[in-house]
């Protein structure tokens, strides 16, 4: 089949084979231009291209059977009569030719069919046993037989026992009585939890020998395909299912019934069988699981059947179940609601009926029989004996169900109903509002709550159905009272007693008076307008309680995520929040969809200087490393020459701020140890650098390390790097300085032109030149005041671009101490001008919030928006020498890993949603409200 079917020739590039006969020839291509088997996608492609073809069919028989009676390339269909059938084939062999699917290998029971086909037809054994979807075919006696070769000769380990019992194809459950034997023993098996190999209990062999010694008998049971009988009525067929369960297992079985001139002819259709859960359950349950298999199981039959059911009957031998049935669900607890649900889903139009136990087919399924047994039941191959009668003579079903049903919910009694007495008084445990976190949700609960205290009371004047405007508004009126009388009591007490408001209450402002339902509101100064009654006087709540603050995010919620402005005036329309004016920009702070589109990362206060920044040293002590570039070089002059990228490697002193620039010519980890080779040879070694997380800058730390390790040469250069977080350039502010320096003197001088090595080389001295002669330290306008010290005094004693001074000749001081005494001047000079001006925070001066650990935040990533950034929880804190946490470790979803702080967007806290804002208690909320 799957050789039938072209692929589009710009997909066969993907099926391309490499093939040679022998070693030592040359491997030839070959692409493949057919689906080919072994790949995920050839079942789809060549069933999709079966369905194509019903759908492309204009006879809607023939479109039907290839639709609905292939199974891959197999076609299993049949009809009443054989010119339907001839019909059937012609068609459906015309349509398959059409698209180069030809079919072969047919059997069938009539195989006359084929008296008049072709010769190559004609000379094929079409009566001969065929395999059809694991079972055997007999055409000429059109029945169906299994296969049980069981290897029996290997010793008895679960690996043995799984792979004999895998070997019985069971696809439509009508061996289940016997199977079901084996999957208790196998489901021992696994309760011993017994290696695979491992050699069973001598139990557990002596009850696999006992089954195994009988299941030969399965290869000589032969079932019948047809499951109607001649001249059947198509009106009256009925199907029928049978379910039941033990304490090991539960099972349903499903029969056809179909008559003819008032005899009955039962077969089983298909059955099915499940083991019970090891862990401990009641019988009443695992019945419910059988009914509920049964009812799934009908209702599969009934999609595949192509014929119409006049009646279908369920039956069981519980009257539990009968009785959960028939009770509304409502009244039963979880595990059978959910159950009976399903089951009264699946079976529209089915009628219950109890079935004695010594009459139910599905007993023997649930409890398991011997293969011998079940080759002669004909309980199970025909069902109960009843069936075959006419529905008169069928089991009573004067059944008595209990009243007192296992499984139901415990409820009040009409006489307990009558004795329940409900006040209206205020409680103020009565409404716990901070046990939710909708407004709508609690307004919907206390809804509830009224109407059914109105119920109670009027037993003539019941409100039922959904709940109406009118309801909701009158329960928000009267949680708002609650809300006041938490918040205002003493004022509430002060008006109603007809006394003034101190003068310092935040409410006087506004005029409150009590309207007729006992709600405070704003009395103001609109009465005259045309604006509604809750415009003109809103009710009065505190922008501190909680009922207030679900308003406010149900509105900015509903405003789609307003600003504080919009949903303060929208907020207004019907409540006046005292302190609105916080709680509204609270609100849209603390919310998560809002935090998240913002992408506001943190900032810590800028931190305090490593001790390099403030240590006296030789230049190049201690050095901080960059990258700069890239810049096009190019490769000689005149003609003929070719472009390449090179990049600036800077090196700068901590104590000093002294550069040293170097040309590389590409990012690897052997570029750069050779520059910091000569970097060292002219600067001599440093004991320290500071870098970020370049992979240069790590492979250098790697080699060097393995160096110092094997050489002892190498113990020289020992050099120690000091790798600052991932994605955070702020942490190296002194050297992302210095190249923002060169590069600004190298694009004004170079601009987009290509040098030479010499050429570039010579340029990146000169810039060095200049900007080690960059003054430390603000100049001052007094012409008396010595020369501005420089990073080339601590180089070469004075600024490298100015000219050499003239010798100083004293009599009594030789040149050594001379030369000390100028170093010691200015480092001298470098403590009193420039470390003084490194005490100033010139950025992040302020200290905000800072993260806790467990605290949820977005990792800010570039090039994507916020709502992409990744969620990740903080692990832990690394806070510096000043107690400040600039870097953090985070659990991703791809594991833990290290960020700088201000690469973080905070969101908000559980805590931090509980009480959504801490007000400012010292800003004048009553003067900003009024």
């Amino acid at each position: 089949m799957y050789r039938q079917i072209e692929i589009d020739p710009s997909q066969r590039d993907l099926q391309l084979i490499l093939w040679r006969d022998e070693k030592g020839n040359d491997v030839n291509i070959y692409r493949l231009n057919t689906v080919t088997y072994g790949t995920a996608s050839a079942p789809f492609l060549a069933t999709r291209c079966l369905l194509q073809l019903a759908k492309e069919c204009s006879d809607d028989v023939i479109a039907n059977v290839i639709q609905n009676d292939f199974y891959m390339d197999d076609l299993i269909t049949g009809c009443d009569s054989v010119d339907g059938l001839r019909y059937i084939f012609h068609g459906v062999v015309d349509v398959l030719r059409s698209a180069c699917m030809p079919l072969r290998k047919f059997r069938s029971n009539y195989p006359q069919l084929f008296e008049n086909e072709a010769d190559a037809l004609q000379s094929m054994d079409l009566c001969r046993e065929a395999n059809v979807l694991g079972l055997t075919y007999h055409p000429k006696l059109d029945t169906l037989q299994f296969s049980t070769n069981l290897d029996l000769s290997r010793e008895i380990t679960k690996r043995t026992i799984i792979s004999n019992i895998c070997k019985v194809f069971d696809p439509l459950g009508l061996l289940c009585p016997c199977i079901i034997i084996a999957k208790i023993l196998l489901q021992n098996l696994w309760s011993a939890k017994l290696d695979w190999d491992e050699v069973v209990p001598k139990e557990l062999a002596k009850s696999w020998s006992g089954l195994v010694e009988d299941f030969h008998t399965l290869s000589d049971i032969k079932i019948s395909r047809r499951v109607f009988c001649d001249g059947f009525s198509v009106d009256m067929l009925e199907l029928h299912c049978f379910v039941d369960a033990s304490q090991r297992a539960y099972a349903a079985c499903v029969y056809i019934r179909s008559s003819n001139e008032g005899k009955f002819f039962v077969k089983l259709l298909c059955a099915k069988a499940r083991v019970a859960p090891i862990k401990p359950t009641t019988i009443p349950r695992l019945e419910l699981n059988g009914a509920l298999l049964g009812a799934r199981l009908s209702k599969k039959v009934l999609e595949a059947l192509r014929c119409n059911i006049a009646k279908k009957f369920m039956w069981t031998d519980s009257t539990v179940v009968l009785g959960w049935l028939k009770t509304q669900p409502k009244d039963l607890k979880t595990y059978v609601c959910n159950r009976v649900n399903e089951i009264n889903e699946l079976t529209p139009g089915f009628t219950f009926n109890h079935v004695p136990t010594i009459e139910n087919p599905a007993d023997m399924a649930s409890r398991g029989v011997n293969p011998t047994h079940l080759k002669s039941s004909s309980l199970w191959w025909e069902g109960p004996a009843f069936l075959r009668s006419e529905p008169g003579d069928w089991p009573g079903q004067s059944y008595s169900i209990s009243n007192i049903l296992p499984e139901l919910k415990a409820t009040k009694t009409s006489s307990e109903l009558k004795n329940l007495h409900i006040t209206m008084n205020y409680d103020g445990d009565f409404i716990q509002f901070k046990n939710f976190s909708n407004l709508n949700r609690l307004k919907r609960v206390y809804c509830y709550v009224l109407r059914f205290i109105n119920n109670c009371r009027k037993q003539n004047d019941k409100v039922s159905g959904p709940l109406s405007v009118t309801e909701l508004n009158r329960a928000l009126n009267i949680l708002c009272k609650f809300s006041q009388r938490e918040s205002f009591d003493s004022e509430i007490k002060l008006i109603l007693s007809n006394r003034p408001l101190p003068r310092n209450s935040k409410l006087l402002p506004l005029t409150p008076f009590i309207d007729p339902t006992g709600v405070m509101r704003v009395q103001g100064r609109l009465d005259n307008s045309g604006f509604g009654y809750d415009k003109k006087h809103p009710i009065i709540l505190d922008a501190k309680h909680y009922l207030t603050k679900l308003f406010m995010v149900s509105e900015h919620l509903r405003l789609f995520h307003a600003g504080p402005q919009l949903l303060l005036a929208s907020v207004r329309e019907r409540i006046w929040p005292i302190g609105g004016r916080n709680l509204a920009r609270s609100t849209v702070r603390q919310c998560v969809v809002c935090t998240r589109y913002k992408g506001k990362t943190l900032q810590p206060i800028m931190g305090n200087l490593p001790a390099e920044r403030s240590e006296q040293a030789f230049p190049f002590s201690s050095c901080g490393v960059d990258m700069a570039g890239p810049f096009m070089i190019s490769s000689r002059k005149g003609r003929g020459n070719r472009i390449s990228k090179c990049y600036l490697c800077l090196f700068v002193c901590l104590a000093t701020k002294a550069v040293h620039l170097e040309l590389v010519s590409d990012l690897t980890t052997e570029s750069f140890i050779l520059a910091l080779r000569r970097f060292i040879s002219r600067r001599g070694r440093p004991y320290v650098i500071f870098c970020d997380n370049g992979t240069n800058f790590k492979g250098a730390n790697s080699v060097l390390k393995r160096l110092l390790r094997s050489s002892r040469f190498c113990d020289d250069e020992g050099i120690e790097f000091k790798f600052s977080p991932a994605y955070s350039p702020h942490f190296g502010g002194i050297w992302e300085a210095g190249i923002k320096s060169a590069k600004h003197h190298l694009k004004r001088v170079a601009g987009n032109a290509s040098l030479t090595f010499e050429e570039l080389a010579t340029l990146f001295a000169q810039i060095e030149g200049i900007l080690n002669s960059r003054p430390l330290s603000p100049l001052s306008a007094d012409p008396r005041d010595p020369s501005p010290l420089t990073p080339g005094h601590f180089l070469i004693g004075r600024a490298i671009t100015s000219l050499p001074s003239v010798p100083i000749n004293c009599k009594n001081v030789n040149r050594y101490e001379r030369l000390e005494q100028l170093r010691q001047h200015f480092w001298d000079r470098w403590r009193r001008e420039y470390i003084a001006e490194l005490q100033q925070r010139t950025r992040w001066r302020v200290r905000e919030a800072e993260l806790r650990e467990g605290d949820l935040v977005l990792l800010k990533e570039e090039h994507l928006p916020p709502m992409n950034w990744r969620l990740a929880r903080v692990d832990r804190l690394h806070p510096g020498g000043d107690g400040v946490s600039r870097v953090a470790d985070v659990l991703t979803s791809q594991g833990i890993i290290r960020r700088a702080v201000n690469r973080m967007v905070k969101l908000p806290s559980p805590q931090d949603l509980e009480s959504i804002t801490a007000f400012n208690e010292a800003e004048d909320v009553h003067a900003e409200d009024a």
